[in-house]
């Protein structure tokens, strides 16, 4: 359900009658958040309370819920210790019982960094929290709007840290984990793109030389694996030619590199964005909404669900496609 202050509990009600028929769904959250959530976005669907997520129906009419009834106020928008603490045990579990194999995927709705952070937790999202309780050494974020698919070298770090992390067994990694994840949705044989850190790739080295003193080498290192992987690339053109199909994959640098272009590609007319959020190289299928807990309009009413249901359909879709 996401942080209960957030729009987590709006936008899955709002996606839930538009799901495949193919899956069973239930959510992991609070039956009081869950149900002014409901009264908020006025959907004509019935909230049912489960004692686990074994007793979820296909019913589109119907929503599961099993209640951690941990939450005894709800203010959307404010930023709690116990709002973060919540979301941090919806996702726990969430993980938990897809690594036993009792779900067969899971999306989380957004979390709060500094509610988390209220908490006591250590992480800064979810990515590094999923990695460690799953125990998995490389993975990437990848995202996911429309042709264009992007991972990254590194997500939430200082951009002082990401420039430090661009080394040539971090970017060969990224490369790594993103052929095997695009071959997981489908693509036999991905070729990828991989940006360059500087302005135009550092230009010959007139710009900047980590681009060939540690990308090159990545890049070069994986042709030899046998992996169509190409660059680096000036980054400002770069996401344009996968814009209109040219590539398979993208691997940027950072974050910001990454995330603002399939933000811009994936704009809805409301100012926010559609487009999935799925973290690769993870022992299960796991994916999230491409915006955060949107605070400011938290309980209105007006969240748009566009990226949650990317995000549960994308879950949907890799969970049939791995049976």
């Amino acid at each position: 359900m996401g942080d209960p202050a957030g729009i987590g509990s709006e936008i899955i009600v709002k996606s839930y009658p538009q799901l495949s028929a193919d899956a069973r769904y239930a959510v992991l959250g609070d039956m009081d958040v869950m149900e002014d959530a409901l009264a908020a976005c006025d959907v004509d669907i019935e909230l049912r309370e489960v004692a686990s997520v074994e007793d979820a129906a296909a019913d589109r009419d119907v929503l599961d819920v099993v209640d951690f009834d941990n939450v005894d106020e709800v203010v959307r928008g404010e930023t709690r210790a116990e709002y973060g603490q919540a979301g941090i045990d919806y996702l726990e579990t969430a993980i938990d019982l897809a690594m036993e194999g009792t779900i067969d995927a899971m999306c989380n709705a957004p979390l709060n960094k500094k509610a988390m952070e209220l908490a006591g937790s250590d992480y800064k999202g979810h990515t590094n929290l999923l990695a460690d309780r799953t125990g998995t050494e490389n993975y990437s974020m990848l995202l996911i709007q429309k042709d264009i698919r992007v991972t990254h070298v590194s997500v939430h770090v200082p951009l002082e840290e990401a420039i430090e992390t661009v080394t040539t067994e971090n970017v060969l990694d990224t490369i790594r984990v993103t052929a095997d994840g695009l071959r997981d949705l489908g693509i036999e044989d991905p070729n990828i793109a991989v940006a360059g850190l500087n302005p135009h790739a550092g230009e010959g080295g007139v710009l900047g030389t980590r681009d060939i003193e540690e990308i090159e080498p990545a890049v070069e290192q994986a042709v030899e694996e046998g992996i169509d992987a190409t660059g680096p690339h000036a980054p400002d053109n770069l996401f344009n030619q996968a814009a209109v199909g040219r590539c398979d994959g993208v691997v940027a640098m950072y974050h910001d590199q990454g995330h603002i272009p399939v933000y811009v590609h994936g704009l809805l007319e409301s100012g926010g964005t559609a487009g999935v959020n799925m973290t690769i190289g993870l022992p299960i299928i796991r994916t999230s909404t491409m915006h955060g807990t949107a605070f400011d309009i938290a309980g209105t009413g007006i969240a748009d669900p566009d990226s949650m249901l990317d995000a549960l359909n994308a879950a949907t879709q890799a969970a049939i496609a791995a049976q």
